[in-house]
C-alpha cells in the first residue's frame, strides 16, 4: 500500500517545536588553594566543609547559551582555611522554540544538572591530587533549588506577570 503524505516537505511548521542540545561541556576555570601546607595533615581534627553554588548564564548568538556552574568548596579547621577549590564548569546548550519561562527553567534546572557531575569530579581529582581524601559531593537537587528561588523571588518582589517570549 502507498502512504499518502499531506504536509507539503517545501512548507515549514509556524512553530517547530521546542528543542534543547547539549553543544559542548568544559572546564572555564579552575582554583585550588591548601594555606595551611602541610600543617592541615597534621590536624587530629575532621575540617568543616562549607559549600557555594552559582549560575551564571550567557546568552550568546543564533540561540546559544553559554551556562557556567559556579561551585566553591571550603574546608576549615579552628577558622582557618585547610584548603579552598573553586570549580566553574561550564556548557554551551542550544535552545530553539522555549518561552521565556520555560527557557529560564531549563537553563536553571536542566543545564546545571548536566553540568554538575563534571564539577564534582573536577573537585575530588584536585583534591586527591592535592593530598585530601575525594569528597563524594552529594547530588543536588537543582528543580528544588529553583522552585526555592522562585518563590524567594516572589516574595520580595510581589508576584509579577512572568514574561512570555519565545527563545530561538
Amino acid at each position: 500500500m502507498t502512504e499518502e503524505n499531506t504536509t507539503n516537505p517545501g512548507e515549514a511548521s509556524e512553530q517547530a517545536a521546542p528543542n534543547f542540545a547539549i553543544q559542548r561541556v568544559y572546564l572555564k576555570d579552575l582554583s585550588f588553594e591548601t594555606p595551611m601546607g602541610v600543617e592541615a595533615f597534621l590536624k587530629p581534627k575532621q575540617p568543616k566543609i562549607m559549600q557555594d553554588l552559582n549560575i551564571q548564564v550567557s546568552q550568546l548568538n543564533d540561540g546559544l547559551t553559554e551556562v557556567v556552574l559556579l561551585l566553591t568548596v571550603t574546608a576549615t579547621v579552628d577558622s582557618r582555611t585547610v584548603f579552598l577549590i573553586e570549580v566553574k564548569q561550564a556548557g554551551l546548550f542550544a535552545f530553539q522554540g522555549f518561552d521565556r519561562n520555560v527557557y529560564t527553567q531549563v537553563v536553571n534546572t536542566a543545564c546545571p544538572q548536566i553540568l554538575f557531575p563534571y564539577a564534582r569530579e573536577t573537585i575530588d581529582s584536585v583534591l586527591n591530587r592535592g593530598g585530601f581524601p575525594p569528597l563524594m559531593l552529594p547530588p543536588i537537587n537543582f528543580d528544588a533549588v529553583f522552585v526555592q528561588a522562585v518563590r524567594q523571588q516572589a516574595e520580595s518582589t510581589g508576584a509579577a506577570e512572568p514574561a512570555t517570549d519565545t527563545i530561538n
